[in-house]
């Protein structure tokens, strides 16, 4: 790849300060990183032979990152219950007789969707993973993919450690490195001791990471203190699940003060699922709190399923209001705040701020361009003491994005997918469904202890 030229009418870095750059450029090297990033005029003088692409009546800003996901299927037709109930009736059964096949096709949807909407980087907790790892090569996507593992034998139709860590010998590091494979449990519930301990130990003999629910529910923290007698997050720590080189919690809502401690404690990361939370009725994430005590917290959509799309725009809305009405304060969780978990927060809530979230010399060049030329974005302010932020956080959606790259290669341009047909993707996807339905109603209909669980 040749060294290129972005120019904007706004850059925004998100560095340490914030800054906003006014007609500004980012110069992106063969190698797919960042070079230089300045004013325009600049960058121009001091590299003149560098080819520019103009991106008039455009934002330029870091890629937003998708702390927790989940590929899927389901949009639209798992509605209407809290979450165990949820899991049992229309989550669980599914995952009884899901087929690698729809599991990749989901993966390539998923993935499109996300790269359309200006995610660069998803965590995508999801079976048949090499599926997925080949639907994040060909896209073109930043993937930390974590296979949905349950070693239990209650919960013997989800993917095992033995498929967990073939999966990390195949694809950790790969896609040029934009691919990595952590280690995952479903839930604490869905594993032995025995189980427990493995999981560390894979951790830490690869140097991976490990991501996994916890506090989502209050049904969450009941059974917990049921089952150990105490909270989630000791329970994690107690049994040695926050041991491994980076961890990563997906919810976090019914945390406890001691609980937040463990987690800035242990360097945990948190994945924030606004949308998710409210629809499922789990409750809103003391995102302040955790802010407060230095813990990382990104910003997750959690899958199709309980959201229903993976616009990370949308997401940082929910997140803003929902702080505001939990804490009936409207200066809760401030725009800045909040386009800082979806990028440079989320990149370090996996501990790769080094890498990515951020438009600094040095790093991956995940970068977006968003439409200016809105009304939605109208009047838009540049500096430290305009709108841009507030417009990016309470305005613009996920179809404003115009461009999208990773690792510097543009993988939507003018609103248009680049790197796959969407349309056959579609395709894909529908024809896949009915029959992945059809077999989910055939073994409810077979097990009548789970007919009357979901009757009373």
């Amino acid at each position: 790849m040749d060294p290129f030229i972005l120019h904007a009418d706004f850059v925004l870095t998100m560095n340490q300060n914030n800054l906003v750059i006014n007609d500004g450029a980012v110069l992106i090297g063969g190698s797919g990183r960042i070079q230089a990033v300045d004013k325009a005029e600049t960058l121009f003088k001091n590299h003149p032979d560098v080819p520019v692409k103009r991106l008039k009546d455009r934002l330029l800003m870091p890629g937003l990152i998708n702390t927790h996901a989940h590929s899927g299927l389901l949009r639209g037709t798992a509605e209407g219950l809290p979450v165990w109930e949820w899991l049992q009736r229309f989550i669980d059964p599914m995952h009884r007789v899901l087929t690698p096949a729809e599991a990749e096709i989901a993966a390539y949807l998923c993935y499109a969707e996300s790269l359309l909407a200006g995610t660069t980087t998803i965590v995508d907790m999801w079976r048949f993973m090499q599926g997925s790892a080949h639907a994040a090569e060909e896209l073109g996507i930043r993937a930390v993919l974590v296979p949905y593992v349950a070693e239990h034998p209650d919960h013997d139709y989800f993917e095992t450690l033995d498929s967990n860590e073939t999966l990390i010998r195949r694809w950790h590091g790969g896609a040029g490195g934009r691919i990595q494979v952590w280690v995952g449990l479903e839930h604490m519930f869905y594993a032995t001791p025995e189980a427990w301990r493995r999981a560390m130990q894979m951790a830490q003999h690869y140097q991976v990471g490990f991501h996994t629910h916890s506090n989502e529910s209050r049904f969450d923290v009941e059974e917990t203190q049921r089952r150990y007698n105490c909270r989630p997050v000791e329970a994690l720590e107690q049994f040695g699940l926050l041991e491994a080189p980076h961890t990563l919690l997906a919810h976090c809502v019914w945390l406890s003060e001691n609980e937040i401690n463990l987690l800035a404690r242990h360097h945990v990361g948190v994945a924030h699922n606004p949308v998710s939370n409210m629809k499922l009725a789990s409750g809103a994430a003391p995102v302040e709190a955790l802010l407060a005590q230095g813990v990382a917290v990104g910003l997750g959509t959690d899958g199709e399923k309980e959201n229903n799309n993976l616009d990370m725009f949308e997401e940082m809305k929910t997140a803003s209001l929902l702080a505001k009405l939990s804490k009936l304060d409207a200066a809760a969780l401030d725009a800045w705040s909040v386009c800082r978990m979806a990028t440079i927060g989320g990149a370090r809530a996996l501990g790769l701020d080094k890498e990515i979230g951020s438009i600094e010399n040095g790093k991956q060049a995940d970068l977006i361009a968003v439409h200016t030329d809105t009304p939605h974005m109208t009047p838009l302010l540049g500096g430290a003491d305009g709108n841009l932020h507030h417009n990016l956080v309470h305005a613009v959606q996920g179809g404003d994005v115009d461009m999208t790259l990773v690792a510097g290669r543009i993988l939507v341009e003018n609103g248009v997918l680049q790197s796959a047909n969407l349309r056959t993707l579609i395709n894909d996807a529908n024809a896949a469904v009915p029959d992945l339905f059809r077999r989910r109603a055939e073994w409810l209909a077979s097990h009548d202890s789970i007919n009357e669980l979901l009757r009373d």
